[in-house]
């Protein structure tokens, strides 16, 4: 078995980022949005037996209520995997809830199947965001303090390097559909099942590499009420760790504006600025480039100035990033080279903060066994910062008729979220 601080374990771990990441980057953010747009555009969608007039407001919810459930059974599952000893099960049942979900969006084939598009589109965004739980947790067992930094930029910079490749590759079959004697609509149900096969597969060098039940527990007592109480032995610990209890709430305020914006950003450039889709891609994948670097230049900015003042550098580039789009208005000349070099700017702190961030919060707990537990917290603190920042951004642009105030918005969370993280005490490992 590799020990802990083995690179190939290392590397074994991080390559889970490549697998899943293009989900996030193909179903999320570019192809699968845009497809369902098409198909449903200008149409009524009936779900459950009730209408839809604006059928994206159907996906809004459907999304939200993933992120709920995922919120809700995150830390019951994670108490269970601890005590239990079970974290690995738990990843592989999640990653192929979600890899088999999405690859079922194949048959999403038209207005008639769009109930195949929400069900599997929730079934896969569960899979995805509640395997990261267990994922995230298996970072301190495979990396000493001082190699998670880089442990975790490596990750996400595989993620961001893996779902670029296989975006350029679907963009082609969808755009010129016509080289594989198919049409654009296939191409699009086609990507969709090459996620499906990418994230699965690319897993199962994850899966062989991490260790099975580092701690091997024994239920002694049903494990589910076990996990019950697991769940609130660490609740009650987080409490009484103030600098890790200052550190969420720093790290709820800066994700309501970080995953607001990531989730926002095209919707913005095409309703706000109206950007062509093809802008929008390119945005995309400007993004995606850049937080390679950006991962990896902060990943080494953090060794020599700490964690704290990383993130802090960071926070301040999503406020200028926040100032820039509330300035940036559709009828300016070449708006959309202003919106490529937000791009540039946006990804270059994207890959960065969520990088130290994840390992940051990984050096601040304390010595223990129940990481999966510790990092379900992290990640329902991340789902609820979504659900809130992307009420917010509505009702304000609900109120406002623009875009622009709500993103403005979000420049007063990095502002609280800076001024929480100043207060908190150095550590070891955490400067």
């Amino acid at each position: 078995m590799l020990k802990i601080g083995d690179k190939k374990l290392i590397n074994g771990w991080a390559f889970y980022d490549w697998a899943n990441s293009v989900y996030s980057l193909v179903i999320s953010t570019a192809v699968f949005p845009l497809y369902y747009s098409a198909v449903t555009d200008g149409k009524t969608v009936i779900f459950l037996g009730t209408e839809w007039n604006h059928p994206d407001s159907l996906y809004s919810y459907a999304l939200s209520f993933s992120f709920l459930v995922v919120a809700f059974i995150s830390p019951i599952l994670s108490g269970i995997a601890d005590y239990t000893g079970s974290k690995k099960k738990f990843m592989k049942f999640f990653c192929w809830l979600g890899g088999l979900s999405v690859a079922s969006l194949y048959f999403f084939d038209g207005i008639d199947t769009v109930w195949i598009g929400i069900v599997f589109t929730i079934l896969a965004s569960i899979g995805f965001w509640a395997s990261l739980v267990f994922y995230n947790a298996y970072l301190p067992e495979v990396a000493h303090p001082e190699q998670q930094d880089r442990a975790s930029a490596k990750g996400f910079i595989y993620g961001y390097a893996g779902s670029v490749i296989l975006l350029i590759i679907n963009l082609i079959m969808i755009q010129k559909p016509d080289w594989f004697g198919i049409d654009a609509s296939l191409a699009s149900r086609i990507s969709f099942l090459l996620v499906g096969i990418w994230w699965i597969g690319f897993a199962q060098i994850t899966f062989k590499r991490l260790p099975n039940d580092i701690y091997n527990k024994k239920p002694e007592e049903d494990y589910i009420w076990r996990g019950f109480k697991e769940l609130k032995i660490v609740a009650k610990e987080v409490m009484n760790y103030p600098t890790l209890k200052r550190f969420l709430i720093s790290f709820f305020l800066l994700s309501i504006g970080v995953q607001t914006i990531i989730l926002m950003a095209a919707i913005f450039g095409s309703s706000e600025l109206g950007l062509p889709a093809i802008n929008l891609i390119i945005t995309i994948l400007l993004v995606q480039i850049v937080a390679i670097i950006g991962a990896f230049v902060f990943s080494r900015l953090s060794e020599k100035w700490g964690n704290i003042k990383a993130l802090k550098v960071t926070i301040l580039i999503w406020m200028v990033v926040c100032f820039a789009a509330f300035m940036l208005d559709k009828k300016q000349e070449n708006v959309a080279f202003y919106f490529y070099g937000l791009g540039v700017l946006l990804g270059f702190v994207q890959g960065a903060i969520q990088s130290l961030t994840r390992s940051t919060y990984s050096k601040l707990l304390p010595e223990t066994e129940d990481h999966a537990t510790y990092f379900s917290f992290y990640d329902v603190t991340e789902k609820i910062a979504i659900v809130l920042g992307t009420f917010v951004y509505g009702f304000l642009y609900s109120i406002t008729d623009s875009m622009q105030w709500s993103v403005l918005c979000m420049a007063v969370f990095f502002l609280a979220s800076f001024i929480i993280l100043s207060s908190l005490k150095k550590t070891k490992y955490v400067q």
